[in-house]
């Protein structure tokens, strides 16, 4: 066995991927989408928002008794860490460029060694840190709007409504069992090892199934989209956010 093939058998790694769609978007707050201050705005709270599903996977990979994320350097909110060239610079820029109707990447991987963590569930917690990470987010945000809607300013409340939309989008796309995203290697990890390594040679055709999935099968998801965002701030929250 190569060194490489030794490491590739010990090491994995967590993609958090990233999925802004516009058409989605668009059709929830039409109104602030050509302001760029808005458009600035959405793109720092994605790339926290990323960065913080990161970390939780890092963070919940040590707290179980792995440290190769923390020895990578990559529990820092510092983003550089994190860029991967291709997939977090060259091509959301290409797609921005060609004004598609959605922005899709990645950041840099997250090693980890599931040989090092403790816990019949520890690989499960690991996988799903980053989405119960942006879940967290939308929930807190979305707490704040339902019962400060009184008391804060209209700017804040529309700036907690981004936070909560795009970590419901980035919660529910990472969530999706299709290779390399978090909710496959969920499910990988809670089957028996024969069938966690036919989900792990899936991921060569991984990509394409996305690609595919986004392109034709997102609009079946728009609805869970706009319902778990209602069900967290509030139905007339949403409609007076959202201008209705």
């Amino acid at each position: 066995m190569t060194l490489e093939n030794y490491y590739g058998a010990i090491y994995r790694n967590i993609t958090p991927f990233y999925y802004f769609p516009y058409a989605i978007i668009t059709s929830v707050i039409p109104q602030y989408m050509d302001d760029p201050v808005t458009l600035i705005f959405q793109i720092i709270i994605l790339v926290m928002s990323v960065i913080l599903h990161e970390l939780a996977h890092g963070y919940a990979a040590n707290a179980y008794g792995d440290p190769t994320a923390r020895l990578a350097g990559r529990l820092t909110l510092n983003p550089i860490p994190h860029i991967d060239p291709f997939g977090s610079i060259i091509l959301p820029a290409l797609l921005a460029i060609l004004n598609a109707p959605f922005i899709l990447g990645w950041a840099k991987p997250v090693p980890y060694n599931p040989h090092n963590l403790r816990g019949r569930y520890a690989e499960t917690l690991v996988t799903a840190a980053g989405i119960l990470t942006n879940l967290l987010l939308a929930v807190v945000f979305g707490l704040l709007i339902r019962f400060g809607a009184g008391s804060l300013s209209p700017a804040f409340l529309d700036l907690a409504f981004y936070i909560v939309l795009i970590n419901v989008v980035l919660a529910i796309f990472n969530a999706l069992p299709i290779p390399p995203l978090d909710g496959s290697k969920v499910l990988a990890s809670l089957l028996p090892w024969r069938f966690q390594e036919i989900v792990h040679r899936m991921e060569r055709w991984g990509f394409t199934i996305l690609i595919l999935f986004i392109l034709f099968g997102w609009k079946f998801l728009s609805p869970v989209i706009f319902w778990l965002t209602s069900l967290i701030v509030g139905d007339a929250a949403l409609a007076t956010l959202i201008g209705l």
